[in-house]
């Protein structure tokens, strides 16, 4: 019987439905193994695809009973879907290396598991940021709610550069618990992600014209700060939430600047 038939059930994961963890990585050793490590006896596979680490993350995930497939970088649709591509189960559990399951969240997709087949396409999951150092989101932290449990066969990733979202299925169901995701180690990481990621999106993107440019450069960074400190709740944050605010304030207008060829 092919592991990918919902009628088939994982030995590994007490009789659940068979479900693959797929993961990218690039010089994650210092946090992946949490990531791996919070579906482990939820999935029956775990693949890392790695664009070429120069630190242990590979021996970590292959430690930990992960399948570690090297992948060079295509951004991150195409490695997503590279991901995709390599799974022996139809059944997908996307995380990122800076994310992991929290016991909550892992007894919800448990008892849809435990089912005789899932009763959706796709499930999607509060992604639930966490600052750096810490274990566990500020009061009211801010998350980004994406499809992460999913039926390949009904919808997969966007083969874009820079935009990595799965499309929810008309029937998508919205999982209670949350996930946690620490993006950034530092806010200097910030920084230097972020500039990366618009680089990815320039070129998939149009610049736009000179007055419309004027415009966003002269009112983003204080637009942007009100949104990130007042609308996504940073100002529960203490200290941490405001330097975060500031930097992501200008990092997005950053972001202008590299669209826009400066």
């Amino acid at each position: 019987m092919n592991s990918s038939d919902q009628t088939g059930r994982g030995a590994a994961t007490g009789g659940l439905l068979p479900v693959s963890c797929t993961i990218i990585a690039m010089n994650e050793a210092d946090r992946i193994a949490r990531t791996i490590e919070s579906v482990q006896g939820l999935v029956d596979e775990v693949i890392v695809v790695d664009s070429g680490s120069t630190d242990d993350t590979q021996a970590i995930c292959e430690k930990l009973g992960a399948r570690v497939i090297f992948n060079p970088w295509t951004g991150f649709g195409p490695q997503k879907r590279f991901a995709e591509d390599q799974a022996r189960n139809d059944i997908i559990l996307n995380l990122d290396a800076d994310e992991w399951l929290i016991e909550p969240l892992r007894e919800e997709i448990r008892g849809y598991l435990s089912r005789p087949q899932l009763p959706a396409k796709s499930f999607k999951m509060r992604m639930t940021m966490v600052y750096p150092h810490r274990d566990k989101p500020c009061p009211f932290a801010d998350y980004h709610n994406y499809v992460r449990l999913y039926d390949r066969r009904a919808t997969r990733f966007a083969n874009s550069l820079a935009h990595d979202e799965v499309p929810p299925t008309p029937d998508a169901i919205q999982l209670r618990a949350p996930a946690y995701h620490q993006s950034i180690r530092a806010l200097g990481h910030l920084v230097t992600k972020g500039l990366s990621w618009y680089g990815l999106q320039k070129k998939e993107r149009k610049t736009k014209g000179s007055v419309a440019l004027a415009l966003r450069l002269a009112f983003e960074l204080p637009f942007q700060f009100f949104k990130y400190y007042i609308l996504r709740r940073h100002i529960f944050g203490g200290l941490y939430g405001f330097l975060f605010s500031v930097t992501m304030a200008f990092t997005r207008w950053m972001r202008i600047c590299v669209l826009a060829g400066y």
